[in-house]
C-alpha cells in the first residue's frame, strides 16, 4: 500500500512530568498505509509518546488529530473505538481461555456491547467463523482450542496481535511487539505486522533496527523527549546525530 494523506497528526505534543520534559514539541505526521517506525535510545520518550496518542496520558500542551478529528482531550475508550487501537510490550490475553476465546471476547467488545460471558455457546459461536479468520491471518488456525497459557511466548504475542485486529483498528500501534523473542520468532511476528498492514496503517516503538530496516516506510527518531531526525531507514541511518545518540559517534 502506498502511503496517502495523514491519518495521524501531532502538532507540538509536549508532555511535562513535575519538571521533567519527557515529551518536547513533538510534530509527527502518520500518513495512511505506511508502516511508520519510532525508534530512539532508552528513555528517549517513545512510549510517552504512545501513551499521549491513545490518551493513557494527557498532554501538557500541543494537540492530537486523528482522521482529521482532534481527539487531544478524549477519553482512551472513545479514542479506541474511532479505530486508534494499541498493543502492549507485555502479551495481554486472557490465560485460560482458548486463542478462539481470546479473540472471540476481543470481537464481542468491537460490537460495542459488554462481554457477555454469561451468552450461550450458541449465541457465541456466531463470532467463530471471523475469530477463526483472524487466528489464520497470524497464523494461530490450528491453535484454536489450545489455552493461551500453554501457547509459546511468540504465538501469544500472535494472539494478542489477532485480537487487536479484531476490534478493526485503522491505525495500530505496536509497542516493542518483538520485544524478548528469538530469531525465529522476530521474523515471523516482521512477516505478521507486514501483512496486518496490507490494509492499515501501523505506527511502531522497536528496539530491533533490522525489523525496522525490512518494514517501515518512515522512522521518526526521538532523543530525550525531541524530535531528532526523520526519514528513509537509508537516510536517518546516515545521520552524524542519529549515529551520535545510538554509539556515541562524533556528530
Amino acid at each position: 500500500m502506498v502511503p496517502g494523506d495523514a491519518i495521524l497528526e501531532t502538532r507540538e505534543l509536549t508532555k511535562d512530568f513535575g519538571g521533567f520534559l519527557a515529551v518536547k514539541g513533538v510534530s509527527l505526521t502518520v500518513r495512511r498505509g505506511a508502516i511508520h517506525a519510532l525508534i530512539g535510545p532508552n528513555g528517549a520518550g517513545k512510549t510517552t509518546v504512545f501513551n499521549l496518542l491513545t490518551r493513557f496520558v494527557s498532554p501538557t500542551s500541543g494537540t492530537i488529530h486523528f482522521e482529521g478529528r482532534d481527539i487531544t482531550r478524549e477519553r482512551p475508550a472513545q479514542v479506541a473505538r474511532q479505530g486508534l487501537v494499541r498493543s502492549f510490550q507485555i502479551s495481554a490475553v486472557f490465560p485460560s481461555l482458548s486463542a478462539l476465546e481470546n479473540v472471540r471476547v476481543a470481537l464481542q467488545r468491537a460490537r460495542g456491547g459488554t462481554f457477555r460471558f454469561w451468552r450461550s455457546e450458541r449465541a457465541l459461536a456466531e463470532l467463530d467463523d471471523r475469530a477463526r479468520a483472524l487466528l489464520a491471518e497470524v497464523g494461530l488456525e490450528q491453535k484454536a482450542a489450545v489455552p493461551a497459557v500453554e501457547l509459546p511466548y511468540g504465538q501469544k504475542r500472535a494472539l494478542e496481535l489477532a485480537t487487536t485486529l479484531a476490534l478493526e483498528p485503522a491505525l495500530l500501534l505496536l509497542d516493542e511487539p518483538t520485544q524478548g523473542m528469538g530469531h525465529e520468532d522476530v521474523g515471523r511476528v516482521a512477516e505478521l505486522i507486514r501483512r496486518a498492514a496490507q490494509r492499515r496503517t501501523v505506527l511502531m516503538v522497536e528496539h530491533n533496527l533490522p525489523v525496522v530496516a525490512g518494514l517501515c516506510d518512515v522512522i521518526t527518531v526521538l532523543q530525550r523527549g525531541a524530535v531528532l531526525a526523520e526519514g528513509s531507514y537509508a537516510e536517518v541511518s546516515r545521520d552524524p546525530r542519529v549515529l551520535e545518540a545510538y554509539i556515541g559517534a562524533p556528530a
